[in-house]
């Protein structure tokens, strides 16, 4: 992509992202892959609200600097991104974010796994939530890295949320999605019920077909769940 028009794009959807406030404060981060060996990365310490162009970082495949303004540094969840782009060759685009929503069922220690809208699976598909690690450490991409293999979104627990996509638009899209779904979720749990076991399988081989990565294996109990962690079948 022309690097130009990805760092106007980049700072467009980060100020989504700040006027939803699916990020406050510098929180957040995002990646967007320009060519072989280059990522367009957001900088530490800066608000996706007031970014402009011009503070976009170029990191390669390692992580090292090859183009940054004076004064600035990669995010510090850069190898959160890195191992998202190592492990899915596939995805060209990393938006990390605090939806609050989602994060409130991580907080609670609920999964999103099990769902009350179809269209999640076909947009999205289930959503994993990995263990808990220090933000900005390397235990981060250690505890989502098993999970990217065959989830386009994960929650990190008490932290924040990860979608990946074949752009921004993809990427973003995503997020939009899971905090959607949690908003929906909270406002109904106490008495909605979760899809049959057979719609969650249907939806979930449609979006295989459609391009998808394969679906994960499914809790045995309930149909729904990823794993039989927090299942309530």
């Amino acid at each position: 992509m022309d690097e130009a028009r990805a760092r106007t794009e980049m700072v467009a959807f980060c100020r989504n992202l700040y006027q939803r406030q699916l990020v406050v404060g510098t929180d957040g981060n995002l990646s967007l892959r320009l060519g072989p060996g280059q990522l367009l990365l957001t900088p530490s310490a800066v608000s996706k609200g007031s970014l402009q162009p011009e503070q976009l970082i170029v990191v390669n495949d390692e992580g090292q600097v090859l183009r940054a303004a004076p004064g600035l540094k990669p995010t510090s969840e850069l190898p959160l991104h890195l191992v998202c782009y190592r492990v899915r060759p596939d995805v060209l685009a990393v938006i990390h974010a605090h939806p609050p929503s989602a994060i409130a069922f991580s907080v609670a220690g609920l999964p999103l796994s099990q769902c009350l809208l179809p269209e999640l699976y076909v947009d999205l598909g289930p959503v994993a939530t990995a263990t808990y690690s220090t933000p900005g450490t390397e235990a981060c991409p250690d505890a989502v890295a098993p999970w990217l293999r065959s989830h386009d979104a994960v929650m990190m627990a008490r932290h924040g949320s990860l979608t990946v996509g074949r752009d921004l638009r993809q990427a973003h899209s995503r997020l939009e999605r899971l905090e959607h779904t949690a908003r929906v979720s909270l406002a109904a749990r106490c008495f909605a019920a979760v899809l049959p076991d057979g719609e969650v399988l249907r939806r979930l081989d449609a979006r295989e077909q459609a391009g998808g990565p394969p679906r994960p294996g499914l809790c045995n109990a309930c149909g729904a769940c990823v794993s039989r962690s927090g299942c309530s079948g």
